[in-house]
């Protein structure tokens, strides 16, 4: 039996061997066919880069075609006699039905890419409700359906005598042993180590799902280039990601439901004209008042990953998890905003928003090529310029992940720095990016030195999960820090690993500060968080005798500081990321200067209700718009009590997101490569 698991195991190993190869060659036809390029001299580290990490990727799936018969073959045809002797027929059987559901995805991925310049994405979607007649004409009179149905013919013939030739490959042979106990021992040894090698190629040359390849993760230097980055992508794997995103609903309404929606956020005086305008976002043009404060040589915008309000509030204060953020709050210079919602509940959509003056709304304008070749009218960065400012933007991690080296630039940024590329390679850093002492003490001398007027975009990278890093680094004892709350708080290793990772950023951030301030004592600093984080697991302890409130789940900070700054120029109590653009834009520029932004400044009056297309604020409850229900805003450490019924503004967060679905759909009008 022995001999027999050995034996079969080798065979299984022999037919995993052929579909990362028939991958390979579809990746190569690919490139070869739509191969942008005159030649492809000084592309070499992009394609073979491609090749490499296309199949540690592509083993999403390839891994599993050693996998199933290991599972339904091998170790069944121990016991049944006759399975194991209709083995190589039953693997050789189902390699080639793979190896056509591989061509099947190929074959529909080029003709995919020749009618819209992309590998699968959303798109796919729209097939569901096409004229089902009208894609059959095109499949067989527009993109040859005929022949791409004939190509099953060989890809079968070719995988099935592919297979022949594998299992005929010779097998090593089974070890003589003296004892049974050693027998087993073996081949128990085998089992475990085939299920640890399914994992380890399952997870791309790794044992940890968090490291699995991923579009993020594809190497620099390959997605520097857009065509060989969507090269890498194997085509079940590019399919896996479509629907694992299903079509959001904006995509699917009609031309007149996008209308109606940005009629209704649109000012007042451009309802009935703003379909005469280029974009809709001319319709939100400003005229600024004059400055408030002497316009600085460095502006500061801090976004801190992951700063939650909740470490803000008196609730919480005695975890004494962030005395700088405590300490730039209470500086008589400062303005907070109270209740202050992101732009976006994860990074991306956020830092997107941010940057381009229109809500992200999860769509990833960042990853589409349109939105590289040109600044929206909005664009942060690019707004900036205009007030004479330089602008760059400082990444604590690798400014190529989400395609933000070419976002930014076209939003109007005249340098994206990565600090996975400046601090250099043996920087210490997380899964995400650079540790960010190590990251600012790096930017800080590189500011010193630059003596023109300058705007810097600064997103810090290290509070975020998994928390890993050195308890030497973090330098945190619990006691010390908070030694007046419970112990259920200070003796958790793993909540305080969180709060240790917190407080360290908090340190480095600020102390960050506190040297632009010593070497630019006239500087205007903007911090907030990229979104909130509930990280310490708070909730019904000692201190928090509750459940996560609605305010801890989703408010970030929004803090102003100049030396100018006084906190009765402002009127507005609560805020969102979108309104920090058009209140530092009214702090320094000239009266009458022309910008645009979709909000108006916290100097203004807000809207009774903020919305953005997550959630809703009023000025005594906040809620989110897929739910039924509303909570006070106002800091507790009981449980709040829930408000129903209540508008949850759905349609008006639709209404936002709608906005930038229009310019979207135009963008090959709005966008196109000069």
């Amino acid at each position: 039996m022995g001999e027999q698991f050995f034996l079969s195991l080798q065979q299984n190993i022999k037919i995993f061997l052929f579909p990362p190869i028939l991958c390979a060659i579809f990746r190569a036809i690919f490139m070869i066919v739509y191969n942008p390029y005159p030649s492809w001299k000084g592309k070499w580290r992009s394609i073979l880069g491609s090749f490499r990490y296309g199949f540690w990727w592509g083993m999403d799936f390839n891994a599993y075609v050693f996998l199933i018969p290991f599972v339904l073959l091998t170790l069944p045809g121990l016991y049944f006699e006759s399975l194991y002797q209709y083995e190589n027929t039953i693997r050789l059987i189902g390699l080639t039905i793979y190896c056509m559901v591989i061509y099947a995805a190929f074959a529909g991925k080029m003709i995919f890419y020749k009618h819209f310049h992309d590998i699968y994405n959303y798109m796919v979607y729209y097939g569901n409700h096409a004229e089902k007649r009208n894609l059959v004409d095109i499949f067989f009179n527009q993109d040859r359906g005929i022949l791409v149905l004939l190509g099953f013919i060989p890809i079968a013939t070719i995988s099935w005598f592919a297979g022949v030739g594998l299992l005929q490959l010779p097998s090593i042979s089974y070890p003589n042993f003296n004892s049974s106990i050693y027998d087993v021992i073996f081949c128990v040894s085998l089992f475990l180590l085939s299920i640890l090698g399914f994992y380890w190629f399952r997870y791309g040359g790794t044992l940890s799902h968090d490291d699995k390849p991923e579009w993020d993760t594809i190497p620099t230097v390959v997605k520097e280039d857009l065509f060989f980055a969507r090269a890498t992508v194997d085509d079940l794997v590019a399919l896996e990601q479509v629907y694992k995103k299903p079509l959001r609903s904006e995509f699917t309404k009609t031309e007149e439901e996008i209308n109606i929606g940005i009629t209704a956020v649109v000012p007042d005086k451009h309802k009935h004209d703003w379909q005469l305008l280029p974009t809709p976002l001319h319709a939100f043009k400003r005229i600024a008042k004059g400055p408030k404060i002497t316009p600085p040589k460095h502006i500061f915008m801090i976004i801190g990953e992951s700063i939650p309000q909740w470490s803000l509030d008196e609730t919480h204060k005695v975890l004494n998890i962030c005395p700088g953020l405590w300490e730039f709050k209470n500086h008589p210079q400062t303005v907070q905003i109270p209740n202050f919602l992101p732009a976006g509940n994860v990074s991306r959509p956020a830092i997107v928003s941010l940057m381009s003056g229109i809500y992200d709304a999860g769509m990833e304008i960042n990853e589409r090529e349109a939105f590289w070749n040109e600044s929206l009218i909005t664009a942060f960065p690019a707004q900036m310029k205009k007030l004479g400012y330089q602008t760059i933007y400082w990444y604590g991690g690798n400014a190529s992940y989400g395609n933000f080296n070419h976002f930014g630039t076209a939003q109007g940024f005249d340098r994206v720095e990565s600090a996975s590329i400046f601090c250099g390679p043996k920087a210490p850093k997380t899964w995400v990016g650079v540790y960010d002492h190590v990251f600012l003490e790096y930017i800080e001398k590189e500011i010193k030195q630059i003596d023109i007027p300058t705007f810097h975009f600064i997103y810090t990278t290290s509070n975020h999960g998994p928390y890993k890093m050195e308890d030497s680094l973090l330098d945190y004892d619990s006691e010390r820090v908070m030694p007046t709350v419970g112990d259920d708080l200070k003796k958790n290793k793993i909540r305080n690993k969180e709060f240790a990772t917190y407080r360290y950023s908090d340190k480095a951030i600020f102390n960050f500060v506190k040297a632009m301030k010593k070497e630019f004592p006239d500087s205007l600093f903007v911090v907030t968080g990229d979104h909130s984080n509930i990280f310490g697991s708070l909730h019904n302890t000692s201190l928090i005798h509750r459940d996560y409130t609605l305010r801890d789940t989703y408010c970030t900070v929004g803090l102003l500081q100049h030396p100018e700054l006084q906190s009765d120029m402002f009127t507005a109590k609560k805020g969102t990321h979108m309104s920090l653009m058009p209140t530092i834009i009214e702090s320094i520029a000239p009266k009458g200067f022309e910008y645009y932004a979709i909000t108006p400044s916290l100097f203004e009056e807000q809207p009774e209700v903020l919305i953005t297309p997550y959630q809703w604020m009023a000025d005594t409850m906040m809620g989110d718009v897929r739910m039924d229900f509303a909570e006070s805003n106002t800091p507790s450490t009981e449980p709040v009590e829930i408000i129903r019924p209540v508008d949850n503004h759905a349609q008006e967060a639709m209404n936002w997101s709608l906005l930038t679905t229009w310019m979207i759909q135009h963008e090959n009008d709005l966008f196109c490569k000069k």
